[in-house]
């Protein structure tokens, strides 16, 4: 019965879902947009257009400046047309859209326009997503990559004192009991 009920729920979104287009397209592929050091991951969905945007990332990244337009988005011209699959469309803050074949909108608003729609930036709260697009501010640089820019390693540092227990994710441990930790660096089980 419970499965039955959690199949009828998921029908039920699926279903009812403004933006069940969106999910039902959405590729494993990400993107990323870095502007002034700070990158956010783009989840896009599958259409000519992405895949297309795609192919030219793995060659190499994309830069191009936006501006703000309209109190709702930054608008900037790719510098190549992409193929466009327009529909009318109602923006959500976090969109990434295709508008004219040639020209990537960022959205920290809403518009109602017809669009191709490119996929859908990872935020946590409105205000990020304002500070990152740096919304109403004026021009921006935006790049345009399908990796983070972020490496695991920033540093190594030398002064660590090696005869305490550390978390298998480095962190010191005053009073270690029950699992694995590192001592003077091999694992150990207590």
């Amino acid at each position: 019965m419970k499965q039955i009920l959690l199949v009828l729920a998921a029908m039920l979104l699926t279903c009812c879902s403004k933006d069940s287009e969106v999910t039902a397209q959405t590729m494993t592929q990400e993107m990323y947009i870095t502007i002034d050091g700070k990158t956010l991951p783009v989840r896009l969905v599958d259409n000519d257009a992405t895949r297309t945007l795609v192919a030219a990332l793995q060659e190499g990244d994309i830069s191009y400046e936006a501006r703000d337009y309209g109190g709702f988005e930054k608008v900037g011209a790719l510098g190549r047309s992409l193929p466009t699959s327009d529909t009318q469309t109602t923006t959500q803050a976090g969109d990434v859209i295709l508008y004219s074949g040639n020209q990537i909108v960022l959205f920290y608003g809403s518009n109602a326009w017809s669009y191709t729609r490119l996929g859908r930036m990872v935020y946590s709260s409105q205000s990020e997503l304002e500070s990152f697009l740096k919304a109403g501010q004026g021009n921006v640089t935006v790049r345009l990559s399908l990796t983070s820019g972020a490496t695991a390693i920033s540093g190594v540092r030398t002064d660590v004192r090696n005869d305490v227990y550390r978390s298998l994710n480095g962190q010191q441990v005053d009073s270690p009991r029950k699992g694995i930790f590192i001592k003077n660096g091999k694992k150990i089980a207590l």
